[in-house]
């Protein structure tokens, strides 16, 4: 019997060339577009789930309260130490600082290898690889990280550094004055991890490295990388931990007006939680989902549309099988083994399908997925239930729509179009398939008046045509200023200022500070930015009240901006003036002699806050060159010349400022982006539905266009017939996506503290875009009837 199902529905297939043609189109695209997008939830999903305890990991993270939170990933560098040393919530606590950028140099006889190190290094005690299952290929992880000045790297960092040779025993030196003897290989590490670091360096070695922040008292603030990461006994709570660390916060920061709450943050949230600078949240894993979902419902709608509108030409043969005994349910399978036929021919293009697009998705979200059909039973089992869904919610109505023809009615020829569901069946089912690409359009119109809007509006600074070039590990004050003065005679550079980092940053130096000579500290947070004279200047800063920062090497007064002494309540900026500032834990003081004008020091997510300006050659990280664009290429190399004379042991690298401003909306660009291919996709499948509806409505209108023709009527009026009809369906569903895109749009500019307005213009673009495909769509089959001769028209019947 069900032989003899799938042998008649291949029959039908055959017979019905373009409705199935249209039907696997759709539905290929679509799953192909759920397969990629169910790949990249799952990979992302998996982020050190492989971990052993996985569900006891957490790491201790850091609440920050002043006028309002702060979260941060870090944490004081003695805090995991103490922790291990007062209680025993832990089976293992463990402390690691990571550096990025770090340069290493591989020492020849004739000749040093230097390599940037983008992941940096780890200053990691032994117990980490107790807590994470990072596995080791040569070397003892009990022992290998023990003694100073050691360390372990993966396979693929022994191949970059020493090549084909055994890296045991070969020395590295970090920033060329740190030697680092390499005692262990690691495996490579898998790609659904965030720990990227390669090249991990004992924990004793981190005083050689930064004495003050490896110290027992560095408790006065936290630097970027460091972490501590606690595995928990079983049954062991996690709020009980984070009462217990409360009174160190009394204890070790007894005046900060800076009040930390340390907590633990779950080692299943890191990948996904951006308040402490999380990879992906997951709530654009479920705007994926979501969206996969509306394309396959859009897919299915197309099938169901078709299938019913084709069902009164296969009603003698519904009636015919009933006369000769068919049951009713033999009818049923019938129709949805035919559904299967198409569904699975689709499940297997769109595989092909994802399988060609892979590589691009890689590239896209910088990731090595692959599609293991074979080696892993989670793909296989959701193309499983997603073919029975799709077979199931396609087939299902038509199924039974035709096993329920009446057989006397159906060999006479009397069945209409309510037996089949009726026009406003398929009215319906058109208009959900444009409401879902209408909600998509407004998506995108918002998404793109936002991104433009972070791209035109005035941050008050400039940010074009600036280059950044780091200052390198051995930046003295004497090199410093040498180097300055080189690059400004390079033709091309107009302005040079060294400084810690741009206007506009994510390396951000919060600080507490005290004015006017108070003992108490302000209750709010400043952003330090350490900058010489010429950084007014080069950034095009503006100055609204005192004077720029003189010339100097070491921190003597401060430049704040206008939300510093907004937050003050001071009557004026003015009123700052001369007033004495400490910042630092008091190694920094001095005068405010000048009031910059609000800018954007970081995204448009957050409001613009304190800020305070003073030299200090300490802590200076960057040169800042603004360069003539008409021959940026040689310029460039010039500086890079002057650069490597100057620094022969470490790596030149620049970037320019609006390159990195932009790095603060990846996501947001990245989602704009899928949000466009879906949109396209989803408007794409509804067409060929649309299209392949027309096809069947020029078929069954055939004579009433020939009569219309006959008694005088125009192409435009023969047009009319099928332009109105679905030019009111769409305006319905536009109706009906438009308060649905405006709430989640609505919902997504909140996170943006600097947002645009939703102008009505995207919601008339959004129709007249839709309107105006769907017309196009339309009108080949329509024009094709319209000018058809009237006298072989009304032949057809």
């Amino acid at each position: 019997m069900i032989n003899n199902y799938f042998k008649i529905a291949w029959r039908n297939v055959l017979k019905n060339k373009t409705i199935v043609g249209i039907n696997v189109a759709g539905l290929a695209l679509s799953l192909a577009c759920c397969i990629l997008i169910f790949s990249v939830v799952s990979y992302h999903l998996s982020f050190d789930n492989f971990h052993n305890n996985s569900d006891r990991i957490y790491r201790i993270v850091t609440e920050m309260h002043r006028d309002n939170i702060a979260y941060n990933p870090n944490v004081p560098s003695p805090l995991g130490k103490k922790l291990r040393a007062d209680f025993n919530y832990g089976e293992q606590v463990t402390c690691i600082a990571t550096f990025r950028e770090e340069v290493f140099v591989v020492r020849g006889a004739t000749e040093n290898k230097k390599f940037k190190e983008e992941e940096g290094l780890s200053f990691t005690e032994p117990n980490y690889f107790e807590i994470f299952n990072f596995q080791l290929q040569k070397g003892n992880i009990k022992t290998a990280l023990i003694e100073p000045n050691t360390a372990i790297i993966t396979q693929n960092a022994a191949q970059k550094y020493f090549g084909q040779e055994d890296a045991i025993g070969k020395t590295l030196w970090l920033n060329n004055k740190i030697a680092l003897t390499i005692t262990g290989i690691l495996k490579n590490l898998p790609e659904n991890t965030d720990r990227k670091t390669e090249i991990y360096a004992s924990y004793s070695t981190f005083k050689q490295y930064d004495e003050w922040l490896a110290g027992e008292d560095s408790w006065g603030g936290i630097a970027s990388g460091v972490e501590s990461y606690i595995l928990l006994r079983p049954n062991v709570d996690p709020v009980q931990v984070e009462k217990s660390m409360q009174p160190y916060v009394k204890k070790f920061r007894p005046n900060s007006s800076n009040v930390h709450h340390y907590k633990l943050q779950p080692l299943s949230d890191i990948h996904f939680n951006a308040d402490y600078h999380g990879a992906m949240e997951r709530k654009y894993l479920w705007i994926l989902s979501i969206i996969g979902l509306f394309l396959i419902a859009t897919a299915c709608v197309n099938f169901i549309n078709l299938a019913t509108a084709q069902s009164l030409k296969r009603s003698k043969e519904v009636g015919l099988r009933k006369v000769m005994g068919s049951m009713k349910n033999q009818i049923f399978w019938q129709f949805l083994s035919e559904t299967t036929l198409v569904v699975g021919l689709s499940i297997f293009i769109g595989l092909a399908l994802s399988y060609l697009f892979m590589p691009f998705v890689n590239e896209f979200f910088q990731s090595k997925m692959s599609l293991n059909l074979f080696s892993n039973y989670s793909l296989p089992l959701f193309l499983l239930i997603l073919g029975l869904v799709v077979i199931l919610f396609s087939g299902s109505y038509p199924g039974l729509k035709l096993a329920g023809f009446q057989p006397v009615a159906a060999l006479k020829g009397k069945l209409s179009q309510q037996h089949i569901g009726g026009l406003n069946t398929r009215r319906t089912l058109i208009i959900t398939q444009f409401a879902i690409s209408q909600v998509l359009i407004i998506g995108i119109m918002v998404v793109m008046g936002q991104m433009k809007y972070t791209k035109k509006a005035d941050l008050g600074f400039s940010k074009d045509a600036i280059l950044m070039v780091e200052t390198g590990a051995e930046g003295k004050a004497l090199t410093l200023k040498t180097l300055k003065n080189q690059f400004k005679q390079i033709p091309g550079v107009e302005k040079v200022s060294i400084c810690h980092e741009a206007p506009a940053t994510t390396d951000i130096w919060n600080n507490s500070v005290k004015f006017d000579n108070s003992s108490e500290e302000v209750n709010f947070g400043t952003n330090m930015k350490a900058a010489d004279e010429d950084y007014l200047s080069t950034f095009d800063l503006e100055l609204v009240a005192g004077k720029n920062l003189h010339a100097s090497d070491t921190v003597s007064e401060f430049m704040v901006n206008e939300a510093f002494t907004r937050k003050l309540n001071l009557k004026t900026p003015d009123d700052a003036i001369g007033k004495i500032l400490s910042a630092d834990g008091g190694s920094m003081v001095g005068p405010i002699v000048g009031i910059v004008k609000d800018f954007h020091e970081r995204s448009f997510r957050d409001e613009i806050g304190a800020v305070a300006f003073m030299t200090s050659n300490d802590n200076y990280g960057n040169f800042a060159l603004k360069i003539n664009m008409n021959d940026a290429k040689s310029t460039i190399e010039n500086i890079e010349k002057v650069w490597n004379d100057q620094y022969p042991n470490e790596v030149f690298e620049y970037q320019f400022l609006y390159k990195s401003i932009a790095e603060f909306y990846h996501t947001e660009a990245m989602m704009l982006t899928l949000i466009q291919f879906f949109a396209f996709i989803a408007l794409f499948v509804g067409c060929l539905g649309l299209f392949g509806l027309v096809s069947f409505m020029v078929v069954q209108k055939t004579k009433e266009i020939g009569i219309r023709k006959v008694l005088g009527s125009s192409l435009s009026d023969i047009l009319l017939i099928f332009g109105k009809e679905f030019s009111f369906l769409i305006f319905i569903a536009f109706f009906i996506a438009s308060p649905i895109g405006w709430y989640f749009m609505k919902l997504w500019l909140q996170d943006f503290e600097y947002r645009i307005e939703i102008s009505p213009f995207y919601f008339l673009y959004t129709v007249g875009f839709t309107l105006t495909i769907a017309l196009l769509t339309v009108s080949y089959q329509a024009i094709k009837a319209a000018v058809m001769n009237p006298v072989k028209a009304l032949k057809t019947e």
